[in-house]
C-alpha cells in the first residue's frame, strides 16, 4: 500500500456531478470520509444530480454541503469544521459550446471558485490537491497523440482557457506554498450516470424516440472516449500518490508536464481514438436501432480530433484506461434503460 494512503477526510467538489459522484462512491466504498460540496446548478436537469446524491447518502461516512465555490466564507467553514487532509476539485461549469454563449459563467465557477479552493488548501495545510483539467487545453495543437510534454497555450474556447488557467494557478501555489497539486486532463468521459447535455445521452434519447441526431463536422471527428470507471481509477491513483518536484527539471528547457515545484499534470484518456461514426455504430448496436443522422459543419470552439498519450500515467502508476467503446457504450445503454424506462 502506498505510504501516503490511509483512510482520510477528503473534500470532493462537484460531488453531485458525473465524475464527482463516481469518485465519491469509490472513496466511500474503500472507507474514506468524504465531504461532498456542490452548488446544484441547473445547467442540466437537477433530478439526475439528486439521484446521484441519493446513492451517496446511504453511506454513513458521507456528508454533503450545498455550497458554491465562489462563496469563500462558506467554503472556508467547510475546511475549518471538517479537517480534510486531501481535496479533489471536480466542480466546474462544463461545456465547450455553452462557454461560447455564456463566457462569464466560467470566470466565476472555474477561476474564482478554483482560487478559493487554492486559498483554503494553503491555509488548512492540505496534503494534496487533485483537480480536473481537460483535453480541450490542447486547443489548436494538431500533433498527435497529445502529450503533457507538448505546449498547450492556444485554447479555442473560454472553457479550455479557464482550465488552463487552473493549471497555471495551481503551479503558482505549488511554487509559493509547497502545496502538492496534480492536474488531470480528462478526455471525453462517458458512461452510466453521465451528463444529459453530452452527445451519448442526446443520441440515445433521440434514437429511442426515432428522432434525428445532429452530428457535427459531418461525422469526421475522432475522440479518445474514456469510460467513467477508468477515469475514477486514474483520479484515485493520482490522489494516493502526492505530486512531487521533478529533481531533473531544467529551467533552460522547461518540461510543461512537471516542475521544480510539487506540481504535475497527466492525461487520462483511452489512448485509442475512435471515429465519431464508430461511436454511433456502437450505440446503434447496443440499442438495436439505427440512427437518423443530420450532418452539420464543425462548430466554433470544437477541436476536430483528440488522442491522448498516457505514457506518464503508465510509467508513474502502471495504469492505463482499458475499457473499449463497445463495452462502455453497452454498459451505458443498460444503465440508461434502467434509469429512464423504469
Amino acid at each position: 500500500m502506498n505510504k501516503n494512503f490511509f483512510f482520510k477526510n477528503i473534500v470532493v467538489t462537484g460531488s453531485a456531478g458525473f465524475i464527482g459522484s463516481s469518485v465519491c462512491f469509490k472513496l466511500l466504498e474503500r472507507g474514506d470520509n468524504v465531504i461532498g460540496v456542490d452548488n446544484h446548478n441547473d445547467y442540466y436537469d437537477p433530478k439526475i444530480k439528486d439521484a446521484r446524491l441519493e446513492r451517496l447518502s446511504k453511506y454513513p461516512n458521507y456528508q454533503h454541503h450545498k455550497v458554491d465555490l465562489s462563496d469563500q466564507k462558506k467554503l472556508e467553514n467547510i475546511f475549518k469544521n471538517c479537517n480534510p487532509q486531501k481535496v479533489v476539485n471536480l466542480a466546474a461549469q462544463a461545456g465547450v459550446r455553452y462557454s461560447i454563449e455564456n463566457p462569464l459563467a466560467y470566470i466565476s465557477s472555474n477561476i474564482v471558485g478554483f482560487a478559493n479552493i487554492l486559498e483554503n488548501c494553503r491555509h488548512y495545510q492540505i496534503e494534496h490537491l487533485v483537480y480536473a483539467s481537460t483535453s480541450s487545453v490542447y486547443g489548436a495543437n494538431t500533433k498527435m497523440p497529445f502529450s503533457e510534454h507538448h505546449s498547450a497555450n492556444h485554447p479555442l474556447s473560454v472553457y479550455a482557457a479557464s482550465k488552463k488557467s487552473n493549471e497555471l494557478m495551481a503551479h503558482t501555489y505549488s511554487h509559493l506554498y509547497k502545496i502538492p497539486t496534480t492536474g488531470l486532463r480528462f478526455f471525453t468521459v462517458y458512461g452510466p450516470w453521465g451528463r444529459p447535455d453530452m452527445a451519448l445521452f442526446k443520441f440515445t434519447k433521440a434514437i429511442l424516440e426515432e428522432k434525428p441526431i445532429d452530428v457535427f463536422n459531418h461525422g469526421k471527428h475522432t475522440r479518445d472516449f474514456t469510460y467513467i470507471d477508468d477515469i475514477v481509477e486514474g483520479v484515485i491513483k493520482t490522489l494516493d500518490n502526492h505530486a512531487t518536484s521533478n529533481l531533473n527539471w531544467n529551467s533552460n528547457q522547461p518540461d510543461p508536464a512537471s516542475s521544480n515545484a510539487p506540481w504535475c499534470v497527466y492525461n487520462i484518456g483511452n489512448n485509442q481514438p475512435v471515429k465519431l461514426m464508430s461511436y454511433i455504430d456502437a450505440l446503434e448496436k447496443a440499442l438495436g436501432k439505427k440512427a437518423k443522422i443530420n450532418f452539420l459543419p464543425l462548430q466554433p470552439g470544437d477541436v476536430q480530433d483528440t488522442y491522448a498519450s498516457v505514457d506518464n500515467l503508465k510509467e508513474k502508476f502502471n495504469y492505463k484506461p482499458s475499457t473499449s467503446v463497445f463495452e462502455g457504450v453497452s454498459n451505458f445503454v443498460k444503465w440508461y434503460k434502467g434509469y429512464y424506462q423504469k
